[in-house]
């Protein structure tokens, strides 16, 4: 089972694809800007999750 982390940061890539686009097409840079930073947010997250999935399979795997 995939950690809560990447779970979690796959959504917020997700909200943050969706709001930069709402943002390019209003011209909002303001909500583009955040939809960036949101995206990257998730992409750390999912990061950290991957990390947990890994060493929980490499210390089930002792």
């Amino acid at each position: 089972m995939p950690d809560k982390d990447r779970i979690e940061g796959s959504g917020k890539q997700a909200k943050g694809s969706i709001k930069e686009g709402i943002g390019k097409m209003t011209g909002d840079q303001s909500m583009q800007a955040e939809g960036k930073a949101d995206k990257a947010e998730g992409k750390v997250q999912n990061a950290v999750g991957g990390a947990k999935d890994k060493a929980r399979d490499t210390l089930d795997k002792s």
